[in-house]
């Protein structure tokens, strides 16, 4: 089986350039995306439980892979929720499942955002890793429009193995993510 082609860039494109950019000894030391974290919260779980089932299946329809459904790890009474309640999905991608993920993402589903103008680089947590939210679950092309109940969001957890965010940033720009040119 051929390596997908963001996979390749990365091999080819992306580690020269780092290497070179940040002064890197060894190729080793250049920085890689070890995992993508898909996360989905769902507050209406509480109330209805097939909320989660609906979630895990779509979560596993975009990402390829079987998501897992989440569960609470303390029981808060104003919002109705015991523990061990399941609250969520989520479903980590690593290696070629990871790559094809990021460039579904990043040339079929984040263009078919309303009024995309790019991401925003705020997101980064200060060890490299970047956390991306989504506000509809529709903008994924397996999602068919037709059978969704409720319009639902998600984060997207890009976990590399920069040290800072410059380097973090820098990894994810040269992968295809398109950052918003914003000035600070």
């Amino acid at each position: 089986m051929a390596n997908p082609r963001l996979k390749d860039k990365y091999l080819q494109e992306v580690v020269p350039a780092l290497k070179n950019k940040f002064q890197y000894k060894s190729v080793m030391q250049v920085p890689k995306l070890t995992k993508v974290v898909i996360n989905k919260g769902i507050g209406a779980a509480v109330a209805d439980k097939k909320l989660v089932d609906v979630g895990v299946e779509e979560l596993t329809t975009i990402s390829g892979q079987k998501a897992v459904a989440t569960i609470s790890k303390q029981a808060i009474s104003n919002f109705k929720l015991r523990e061990n309640m399941p609250i969520g999905a989520k479903v980590t991608l690593r290696g070629n499942k990871m790559y094809e993920f990021l460039d579904r993402l990043t040339t079929v589903a984040l263009p078919r955002v309303r009024d995309f103008k790019g991401i925003n680089d705020k997101g980064f947590d200060g060890r490299g890793n970047y956390t991306l939210g989504v506000k509809e679950q529709i903008i994924f092309p397996e999602i068919s429009i037709d059978k969704v109940t409720k319009i639902s969001g998600m984060d997207i957890t890009f976990v590399t193995t920069a040290g800072t965010d410059e380097e973090g940033l820098e990894l994810l720009k040269s992968l295809g993510m398109p950052f918003a040119n914003q000035k600070k």
